[in-house]
């Protein structure tokens, strides 16, 4: 029983994969929030344990609606994952997503009850997600709406994220100036997006419909640079707000640039395997990201405050 989940989770939910950038994620909606509002100590263990905990949480349960609504295309063009293989039933999956809502329920009463009007807000666009909004066929006919829909997700997750912060407060409505990181949580949802989908032609898989596939590589890794210098863009704006413009400038700016070599050297040459390295990359860059919105900032000044 133990080997199946863990070869489940190393399979479609790498907890050692996605917990370092979600960590930064979580820690850094909590501690702009707190930058936000004038903090200079560092925020508390229990914000920051409930916000770690319900992303890691609300991220999983994305994966989960993925092996609902994907089952049949799975089961037809990837029989080998461990859903449609039979390793992990659906069913099972059904009282593991219970599972998630429970313990998110807790942690919100936990630390304050006015937390779960937001986190329902969360649960009826994760549940209308999982029912491709009621509108499968015509989302599949246009990836870029089905993508924009998708992505909104993220800003929702990242508002009760930065809740964790200021509702325990007392806070009515969330600190003047959030709205810069809700956008950028969007866009690098979409960045993160487009880079785990774009392949080399060996590795694309008949019924994936990867956006290397859609728009050809040329096009994918062009807008995947763009959005990612859209991101940065917003990114500097939000720096801005908790007088951390410059370093997130240098920051992001040599990533751009970094990002912007790797995509150049994989189109220069179909080499099975080189679209991994614009995921990793990816992952890097949200690290990065994050950090210098929340946690570099606030650890930097709580030093010069101490």
């Amino acid at each position: 029983m133990a080997n199946r989940w863990w070869v489940y989770q190393r399979e479609r939910f790498p907890l050692f994969v996605h917990s370092p950038v979600i960590l930064a994620f979580s820690l850094s909606a909590v501690s702009y929030s707190a930058l936000l509002r004038g903090a200079t100590a560092l925020p508390g263990w229990k914000p920051c344990f409930v916000a770690f905990a319900n992303s890691m949480l609300s991220f999983l349960q994305l994966r989960l609606a993925d092996e609902f609504k994907d089952f049949d295309e799975d089961s037809k063009f990837r029989p080998y994952r461990p859903v449609p293989s039979g390793l992990i039933k659906l069913r099972e999956l059904g009282w593991v997503w219970g599972a998630c809502i429970l313990t998110q329920l807790g942690l919100a009463l936990w630390l304050s009850p006015r937390l779960i009007g937001l986190l329902a807000v969360t649960w009826i666009y994760l549940v209308l997600m999982s029912k491709e909004f009621f509108a499968r066929q015509w989302l599949k006919e246009r990836p870029i709406i089905y993508m924009v829909t998708h992505m909104a997700i993220m800003p929702l997750v990242d508002l009760y994220t930065t809740a964790c912060d200021w509702v325990p407060l007392g806070y009515k409505k969330p600190p003047h100036g959030l709205l810069w990181f809700l956008l950028v949580s969007y866009c690098n949802g979409v960045v993160l997006e487009i880079g785990r989908k774009i392949r080399t032609p060996v590795d694309e898989e008949k019924g994936v419909e990867t956006y290397s596939f859609l728009w050809g590589r040329r096009n994918a890794v062009l807008v995947w640079l763009a959005v990612m210098t859209l991101t940065a863009a917003l990114a500097v704006e939000a720096a801005r707000g908790i007088a951390f413009g410059i370093p997130a400038t240098v920051l992001l700016g040599s990533l751009v640039a970094i990002s912007g070599f790797l995509g150049a050297r994989f189109l220069a040459a179909e080499v099975p395997g080189r679209g991994k390295t614009l995921e990793t990359i990816g992952g890097v860059w949200s690290l990065i990201l994050y950090l210098s919105l929340g946690v570099i900032p606030i650890a930097l000044r709580y030093g010069w405050h101490r």
